[in-house]
């Protein structure tokens, strides 16, 4: 039998509520990393309140993975951001975002009319909106940040493009722009490091990053949210300019420079000596190997060690000392020595291109050879050579130890680790403990070959639409001719069977053909644009190439909600950015021609229609994309059909009508041709082994009621209308 529950704990559990992340005052309560986000304000708030302030908080960015459901959290939570004075406005785009949060900072130049005593500010965005916003993000660290306010840029950044056209690293940008850059390893970190961020760009008068990605913003644990928990030290050690580091107006270009490269980047310094934010995990008096790791590589490592039997009682008697990196940069060269101090080697291991490896070889530079230990990361030592490090040798990839190309295992980390111990005699060979490594790391390998052997068994499966996604219909162009893809669901157009190659950044659809135009004998191209990518940036892409005179059709995909990241509606508007209005904007701009298809026509009727603007049934996009082919100039395509998967989503909650209508395939009748298949490119349509071959059928289940494999003209489909589906029948045994 179950022990009963102490009276403390069913006493505490009778008080739980799903809000407890938000609304919990003190103590204890479990979240995601992404809720840590929406948390991370309010915490600053409270403690602002705690300190005598009066302060608010502002919140900007645009949607995207792995942030991709920060937004949706932050409406969710909307009333308890409200109670905190905390705003919450997404951006039209990223770079308007952040231009939105750099305003909250420049309150402090209108005292008379401020509300608050400062407004702090968070910017969100994936790695490619870290990339376009970099202009903005000179600008406002240059000039700073109120005394009261402070800002944190967080990246969401996708090191193996999993859900991205390239993949990124945000802490080389980050750096670009002159911010102090955070990466947190855990869900605690989150709002501790967060605490910090907001306090050091408050004292430096500096904008922050922060790091994530999935492995850590999507994971979930139960941490503190006393507001007390985190210590704040401000440094003793820093003197601080006359007129101290924050905005201020007016304020010259070169000015701000100085005060940056001068004073700014060392009081930042200060502040993560003071605070200790770098520090030993694991340390003795005899260490010898050194590893210093941050965010997912240090919870990797430590996975890594675990999986080679190195526990810490193990890693100080063999003198191995771990060293924990929050801020990566600039990396603070008082707590890197103490660190390194008496080690004979340090191993850096971080994930993608080297931030730390760098600053710490800069920083052991001129100490004595007898001291100096030998740093090595990304790439192993070649025997012998001494020649000045990988960018001298011909081809330095053959000594790879820690890639940076895609990401970090606690496997790839074991087998560097264990291959480092063995060249410094720290595990001499022959040994109990060599022995018990050597047989760890063999399960690991097997474990990888098991790995490659299931992925070459043939069981990869490349991403697809979604059954009854519209892009089914919309992206196919007529023969002859060629499309070219942009950012989206859209994008997955590139392989398959839909004369669609090569794609631009967001915002760029199309615009490469103007490069190419002049050059080629080929007359026309088609271009695929997302809704959320016309409202983001898109319309300027079609603008140039107005402008630029090409003859290009821009085949608009309004789907009427950006499900790629959530569902959102399109637009940043309350009223959402409507088939109607793109029409206007682009007659405005000076399309060609203009037509909008829909599978819905009669929703249209009596609508306000610009001149010569006509609506179609999907079934004649063929024909109109072969007379836009022959039409010089720029034109556009609207196709209207609404994500089959919001579809469903709106079912459920009772927003949209569920068709009273099913089609089914009567397998004897099918002689397993496979066009209902090649008509309608539906996932739903599945094949179906019987004694007389190979049928097909359709998956109720995942059917969108899209109806366009009935296209095929097939006499083995039988429509219901009317009828349900027959429920399982309950075992009587239950």
């Amino acid at each position: 039998m179950n022990a009963p529950l102490p009276e403390s704990v069913r006493k505490a559990l009778e008080t739980v509520t799903l809000d407890d992340k938000y609304s919990l005052e003190q103590g204890r309560a479990f979240m995601s990393g992404v809720q840590a986000l929406v948390r991370l304000p309010m915490l600053q708030r409270t403690r602002d309140a705690i300190a005598g302030l009066n302060t608010a908080g502002f919140i900007s960015g645009y949607r995207g993975s792995p942030l991709g459901t920060y937004d949706q959290a932050l409406w969710s939570a909307k009333k308890h951001l409200a109670a905190q004075n905390i705003v919450f406005q997404p951006g039209v785009n990223e770079e308007l975002g952040a231009t939105a949060v750099w305003g909250t900072q420049q309150l402090d130049l209108y005292p008379e009319q401020k509300k608050f005593d400062g407004v702090f500010g968070i910017w969100y965005g994936k790695g490619p909106g870290v990339d376009r916003s970099l202009d903005v993000f000179k600008h406002a660290n240059m000039a700073g940040t109120a005394k009261h306010g402070g800002v944190i840029a967080i990246a969401g950044d996708d090191h193996v493009a999993k859900s991205s056209t390239a993949p990124h690293q945000s802490d080389h940008v980050f750096k670009a722009c002159g911010f102090p850059t955070f990466i947190p390893a855990s869900v605690q970190d989150i709002l501790d490091m967060g605490l910090h961020a907001f306090a050091m760009s408050r004292f430096a008068g500096v904008w922050t990053g922060m790091k994530t990605i999935q492995e850590v913003v999507e994971s979930s644990a139960s941490v503190s949210v006393d507001p007390d928990r985190v210590k704040i030290v401000l440094p003793e050690d820093f003197q601080m300019p006359p007129g101290g580091l924050h905005i201020r107006w007016p304020d010259a270009p070169l000015e701000q420079e100085a005060r940056l490269m001068d004073y700014k980047w060392y009081a930042a310094l200060a502040y993560v000596r003071a605070n200790r934010l770098n520090h030993n995990v694991i340390e003795s008096a005899h260490d010898r190997f050194g590893i210093i790791a941050s965010g997912k590589a240090f919870n990797d490592t430590r996975q890594a060690l675990a999986d080679l039997g190195l526990d810490e009682d193990a890693c100080r008697a063999l003198g191995i000392r771990l060293h924990k990196v929050n801020v990566v940069w600039p990396l603070e060269a008082t707590i890197t020595r103490e660190f390194a101090q008496g080690l004979q080697e340090i191993l850096v291991v971080e994930e993608k291109r080297q931030v730390i490896e760098y600053q710490l070889k800069e920083e052991l530079y001129n100490w004595r050879t007898d001291v100096r230990p030998t740093v090595v990361g990304k790439f192993d030592e070649a025997e012998g050579d001494a020649s000045g490090g990988e960018w001298s040798r011909p081809n330095p990839s053959e000594n790879w130890l820690l890639r940076a190309k895609a990401d970090l295992t606690p496997a790839i980390i074991a087998k560097a680790i264990t291959k480092r111990l063995k060249k410094l005699g720290i595990v001499p060979a022959g040994s109990d403990i060599a022995a018990r490594m050597d047989a760890r790391v063999a399960i690991i390998e097997a474990k990888e070959r098991s790995l490659i052997e299931v992925n070459t068994a043939g069981t990869d499966r490349a991403p697809w639409f979604c059954s009854g996604c519209p892009h089914n219909t919309s992206t196919r162009v007529p023969e002859g001719s060629r499309a070219v893809a942009g950012i989206g669901c859209h994008y997955m157009t590139v392989w398959m069977d839909r004369s669609t190659s090569t794609f631009t950044q967001m915002g760029g659809e199309g615009v490469t053909w103007v490069g190419q135009a002049p050059f080629t004998k080929e007359p026309h191209i088609f271009a695929n644009l997302g809704d959320g990518t016309y409202f983001h940036s898109g319309l300027l892409a079609i603008r140039q190439s107005i402008a630029s005179g090409v003859n290009i059709t821009y085949k608009i995909l309004y789907n009427d909600a950006v499900a790629m990241t959530g569902g959102q509606q399109v637009g940043e508007r309350p009223e959402g950015h409507s088939v109607l209005q793109i029409m206007k904007s682009l007659k405005a701009e000076g399309v060609a021609k203009l037509v909008i298809v829909t599978d819905e026509p009669a929703k249209y009727d009596g609508a306000a229609l610009e001149a010569g603007v006509t609506v179609h049934y999907r079934d004649e996009l063929d024909t109109i994309q072969r007379e836009f082919r022959e039409i010089t100039g720029t034109t556009a395509i609207i196709y209207d059909q609404t994500c089959a998967t919001e579809k469903r989503r709106r079912r459920k909650r009772g927003k949209l009508v569920d068709p009273a209508k099913r089609v089914v395939i009567n397998e004897l009748v099918c002689e397993g041709c496979g066009d209902c298949g090649e008509a309608s490119n539906c996932l739903s349509v599945e094949p179906l082994e019987t004694e007389f071959g190979r049928k097909r059928r359709i998956n109720q289940n995942s059917c969108n009621k899209d109806f366009s494999c009935v296209k095929g003209f097939c006499p083995s489909f039988v429509t219901v209308e009317g009828g349900e589906l027959k429920k399982p029948k309950k075992d009587k045994r239950a």
